[in-house]
């Protein structure tokens, strides 16, 4: 716990609840149906919308035939380019909190910029009925095929990547170029990511319905706040008038971080017709109108000494975006900030395809990164005749190389040390295909992994009842990682209530404002907003007790602490039912925010870890499989240890995933021709290995008073370069362009 001078206490905060393992206390609804996700919300009256979207993936849209359509049964409307409302656009601002995934309008224009993008809009009374509806719809189309290109047929294969380098995209220390030139060692390497999908498990979904001029949405979102925000913008009305609701989310990986045009159509809709519109996008839409992780390219320099010194470091990268809203996944950002080396210089382009708007994905520019960097030091370490670990030990950044700050924690080196010797890299034979058991050849690869320690500003409501339960309230959402549950232990063990006695009331706009579920920095924000709101509830509460006439009349109130669900001054207890009771109080409640402070400014936030892999190539039946994953993480204290290690399972699962299997593919014409979960490749039960995961725990006061860090992103990235560089140990093949494929490892 941070004291006003910033220097850290001795004491250690955890106590009975928070840093426990604890099932999550949401569970028991999830197995037994009474979640209430947004497609199973149903209102009377309600009808069903079923979004057309584009055959072709340019041109021009010239004419839609709907006759056949609007003579379908139950059919209501069909909203078109020439049959909708007059809207604005958001500003797309994250400062504002009203950023969307695309910022064009639906229908905005008969442009077509995309495979899959939305021409029209059918509202019928049953879902069966506006679907069957959407598939009469005609589209005549004007087509552009010729202009229509990918990252990689862009590029040259050598010297500089193709796209623009944005704004704010590139930076450099010391003198990189003239000293990789005199480095004795060097390596100029290029790699690539393919276009993963997130594929997530609940598709996303949309209820609007308007009461007067007030909007009620029911959706599967990350970010209830920058969804309202966005619609009273697009909607020109108050943001108190828009109420966005989302308690229980069915995995989003990013791609319901920000609203997608889905939402605006179903909304337009329900205030057109006068009537609930609820929309659940297909699978087959999920994989083009709702984001993914681009197709990246990268180019990675290094330069060493022969003791293998890291004196020069470039990282260029460069990822596809659209035409109607540029991502930038900026590949390389984290970069600057791995290892020690006095001449660094980063870039990141973009490069625009016909295909819709990429969106954050799980780690976010720094997995796809962190594969480029981390295979690219396992080669120089092959170049060095060198153990990776070594190298990797030999350049451990003692403070924050870009920019000289002191690490507010940092423990790479048990990380690399404890993974390492349960994983049993000491027996590691550095010779290709020297490791073998039968058949298969026997690959150890390793990688560092990493993720940005974040805090935001956050508000929360804590209110005691008279029937002695505690009401916790926060504007943030649960997207499966267990929100509910760490708040209802912060909340227990700040107040001395039991978890059981707390209910905890997330995913709703209404709610003090609360931050996105993504970037890892939901936990680290939230918590001390409920810390301050259960202060400044005590703080009524002791009004109350010191009262004249009161229990603790005369009691000073700085000596008046909260144990057990009881106001305590030495020897003294009042339980808080009581005092409610004496004062016929059926609530006493408060609301406060909390935020980063000067400590920003004073040390560099980041989590660190680091993964182990052996892989399995049977070279007679070309058979490659993931066989062991070691992990040990360190991200401060772990609030929920249980859930938090079940994040970093997660991440591992879908870094094998970016290693091993998934890749979306289009054709020439820019057609996505495995837009479903039969062709793209997903890992499945089959595919997972073992899979030994260690949290460290050494809080990290300096972000906040609970010493904990984000989990969510950090075990993805590291895995797949790991993975490479196993594939590499056994069979000497060096597969620079994930997923490594069978096909790949056979022309390797």
């Amino acid at each position: 716990m941070t004291t006003e001078s910033g220097k850290i206490r001795e004491q250690d905060v955890r106590g009975q609840h928070t840093g426990m393992q604890k099932p999550r206390i949401d569970g028991t609804l999830k197995l037994t149906g009474g979640a209430d996700y947004a497609v199973d919300r149903n209102l009377p009256n309600q009808t069903y919308g079923y979004p057309v979207t584009s055959t072709i993936a340019r041109g021009r849209l010239k004419s839609l035939e709907l006759d056949e359509a609007l003579a379908m049964p139950g059919v209501l409307d069909i909203f078109h380019h020439d049959n909708f409302d007059s809207l604005s656009r958001s500003p797309n601002s994250f400062a504002e909190q009203n950023l969307t995934s695309e910022p064009r309008l639906p229908f905005e224009d008969n442009e077509i910029a995309y495979h899959g993008q939305y021409i029209a809009f059918v509202v019928a009374d049953t879902f069966n009925h506006a679907r069957a509806a959407a598939m009469k719809v005609t589209a005549n189309y004007e087509r552009d095929d010729g202009a229509i290109t990918d990252i990689k047929a862009l590029d040259s294969g050598e010297g500089e990547l193709p796209g623009e380098v944005q704004e704010g995209d590139a930076s450099s220390r010391g003198d990189p170029d003239s000293t990789l030139e005199a480095a004795s060692v060097k390596l100029d390497q290029r790699y690539s990511i393919a276009q993963e999908c997130h594929a997530v498990m609940e598709m996303h979904a949309s209820l609007a319905n308007w009461e007067g001029d007030a909007l009620t949405i029911y959706e599967s979102s990350q970010g209830v706040v920058f969804q309202r925000n966005a619609l009273s913008k697009i909607f020109a009305m108050p943001p108190e008038k828009v109420t966005v609701i989302s308690h229980f989310i069915g995995s989003g990986f990013g791609s319901k971080l920000f609203m997608w045009p889905h939402a605006i159509m179903t909304a337009v809709a329900s205030r057109r017709l006068g009537r609930p519109v609820k929309t659940m996008l297909p699978r087959s839409q999920e994989f083009t109108a709702t984001g993914y992780r681009p197709t990246s390219l990268q180019r990675v320099r290094l330069g060493a000494d022969d003791s293998g010194k890291l004196l020069s470091i470039h990282h260029d990268g460069c990822n596809e975006s659209s035409p109607t809203g540029k991502h930038d996944d900026t590949v390389s950002g984290s970069t600057p900030k791995m290892y020690a080396c006095d001449h660094v210089a980063v870039t990141n382009r973009l490069v625009t395809v016909n295909k819709c708007p990429p969106c954050p994905m799980r780690a976010p520019g720094e997995a796809s990164g962190s594969f480029a960097l981390e295979t690219a030091l396992d080669e120089l370490a092959v170049q060095l005749d060198m153990d990776p670990l070594e190298l990797r030990k030999k350049n451990f950044a003692e403070t924050d190389p870009a920019d000289g700050l002191p690490w507010s924690s940092n423990h790479l080196i048990e990380c690399w040390d404890s993974a390492a010797k349960r994983f049993g890299w000491d027996k590691r034979q550095s010779t290709p295909g020297a490791m073998r058991d039968g058949d298969e050849l026997i690959g150890y690869g390793m990688a560092t992994q990493s993720w940005e320690a974040m805090r935001l500003s956050s508000s929360a409501r804590v209110g005691f009842r008279a029937d002695g339960s505690l009401l916790v309230a926060c504007g943030t959402q649960d997207i499966g990682t267990g929100t509910y549950t760490i708040v209802a232990q912060t909340a227990s063990e700040l107040t001395g209530i039991p978890i059981e006695m707390i209910d905890v009331q997330l995913g709703d706009s209404s709610l003090p404002t609360g931050p996105l579920s993504g970037g890892s920095f939901a936990t680290a924000t939230v918590l001390p907003a409920v810390a301050a709101a259960v202060k400044e509830a005590l703080g009524q509460l002791t009004e109350l007790a010191t009262a004249e006439g009161a229990p603790f009349a005369g009691v000073e109130t700085d000596t008046i602490g909260l144990e057990n669900g009881e106001l305590v001054s030495g020897h003294r207890r009042l339980a808080v039912t009581e005092l409610l009771a004496h004062n016929r109080l059926g609530l006493v409640d408060a609301e406060a925010s909390a935020g980063p402070g000067d400590e920003q400014g004073q040390y560099s936030f980041r989590s660190f870890g680091a993964v182990f892999v052996e892989v399995r190539w049977d070279p007679e039946i070309s058979r490659l499989r993931l066989a062991r994953v070691v992990s040990t993480i360190d991200i401060g204290r772990a609030i929920n240890p249980l859930t938090a290690r079940n994040q970093v399972e997660g991440g591992i699962v879908m870094g094998l995933g970016m290693g091993l299997f998934e890749q979306a593919e289009f054709d020439h014409s820019g057609y996505p021709y495995n837009a479903n979960l039969a062709d793209y490749i997903l890992p499945v039960n089959a595919d997972i290995p073992e899979i030994d995961v260690e949290l460290l725990d050494y809080p990290d006061y300096r972000l906040n008073e609970f010493g904990a860090r984000g989990v969510g992103e950090i075990g993805l990235t590291g895995v797949a370069a790991a993975i490479s560089n196993a594939v590499y140990n056994a069979t000497g093949k060096r597969i620079r362009d994930m997923p490594i494929s069978i096909e790949k490892m056979l022309t390797a």
